[in-house]
């Protein structure tokens, strides 16, 4: 089984190889048992353990199956700020929606679950519409 495979709940029906090669925007459910330091440019930022969602857009060669089984290796170089959560991440699930908008995503989270971005800017630096694509979803119930 590979490293992706272990690190992935409930993605596809098939597993990554029923993840959609098509265009779209896909949601990351990223479980974080410790708090998480690291920093997006100069700015540093904490994250406290709970339930995160990262939305994203695949329009890439392979698309959204191509960038969510990235997202799950934790053999890669840092590139997207949300890199940083994936390698600290005790468990990612995925969501793929072939077609749709990582920003209409955001939008829906924050309005109808009452997510909160925890940190300004993160995932969202070539966006002018949302106050990030990471949103806390659950806080550790205490």
């Amino acid at each position: 089984m590979s490293d992706a495979a272990e690190r992935v709940g409930s993605l596809f029906p098939d597993g990554l190889t029923g993840a959609p090669k098509t265009s779209g925007a896909y949601l990351l459910l990223i479980e974080l048992e410790q708090v998480l330091s690291g920093t997006i440019g100069n700015r540093a930022f904490s994250l406290m353990p709970g339930t995160y969602a990262y939305c994203g857009s695949a329009n890439g060669p392979g698309g959204i199956a191509a960038r969510v089984a990235r997202h799950l290796r934790r053999e890669k170089k840092l590139h997207w700020h949300v890199d940083q959560l994936t390698l600290a991440a005790s468990s990612i699930s995925a969501l793929a929606f072939p077609g749709g908008s990582e920003c209409t995503l955001v939008q829906r989270l924050c309005s109808d679950a009452g997510a909160l971005p925890p940190v300004e800017g993160f995932g969202s630096s070539d966006c002018k519409h949302c106050p990030a694509h990471l949103l806390l979803l659950q806080p550790p119930l205490t």
